[in-house]
């Protein structure tokens, strides 16, 4: 009987280890990046310098980092629109493909899939993007936190870069593209793969969906999918 007891407790002594060993190794993959101030509800890492306004685009805030506590979790943001009010262009997101990774994402020439599959605006259709009063900047709402937690995504310090990185939308705006994290990734700014070469992509496209020559689908598929194909494709030649 005394066997059967210690070795009762050995056991419990072993699976409450073991319980302390995952719960740690999950409160370090949990850990937030340095710098963050909150963690939004979809699980984005936010670095915005204020409440207003933060993970606006994610769901709302679920932790703040800053030292003030949760956020109550049935409080909506004050900036994201309630859940029967019509979204307007620039709220919307169809993702192009599911999005399998938040974070160690690999920077190279082209966006990284699985963090970055690209997105669209449904309320972006060819008619709205090819009128006469369409502008990008009505659309445009990328916050300095948002293009924060995509440089942290990509293993990058969450800085200003000036002209050497540009958090891009991977589907232009003027082709119907969300503003949504999983449609933006640091692109370089020089070099054969710089924004400004992707940008004369993004306007031959737009010239193109406008003249009925390609459809608005196969122009945000095409950009999302590989950028520098499509450029050869469209051009005729490599950039």
């Amino acid at each position: 009987m005394a066997g059967t007891i210690t070795c009762a407790r050995l056991l419990a002594a072993a699976a409450a280890s073991c319980l302390a060993c995952l719960a740690t190794a999950g409160a370090l993959a949990a850990a937030p990046p340095p710098g963050a101030t909150a963690l939004c509800r979809d699980g984005t890492p936010s670095f915005s310098a204020t409440h207003a306004g933060t993970c606006s685009r994610h769901g709302g805030v679920a932790t703040w980092l800053d030292g003030t506590g949760a956020a109550p979790a049935t409080t909506p943001d004050a900036d994201r629109p309630a859940a029967s009010a019509p979204a307007a262009a620039g709220t919307r997101t169809i993702l192009l493909h599911a999005r399998t990774r938040t974070g160690a994402c690999t920077r190279g020439a082209l966006p990284d899939p699985r963090c970055s599959p690209g997105a669209v605006d449904p309320a972006l259709t060819r008619s709205v993007l090819c009128s006469a009063g369409f502008h990008t900047s009505s659309v445009r709402h990328v916050s300095t936190s948002l293009k924060h937690a995509v440089e942290v995504a990509y293993g990058m310090a969450p800085r200003a870069y000036g002209r050497t990185i540009e958090i891009d939308h991977i589907v232009s705006l003027q082709l119907g593209g969300s503003n949504d994290i999983a449609n933006l990734y640091p692109e370089p700014g020089g070099g054969t793969s710089g924004y400004q070469v992707k940008d004369r992509l993004e306007n031959a496209l737009h010239r193109l969906v406008c003249a009925g020559t390609m459809t608005l689908a196969a122009a945000q598929r095409g950009i999302a999918a590989n950028w520098l194909q499509l450029y050869r494709s469209v051009f005729g030649a490599t950039p």
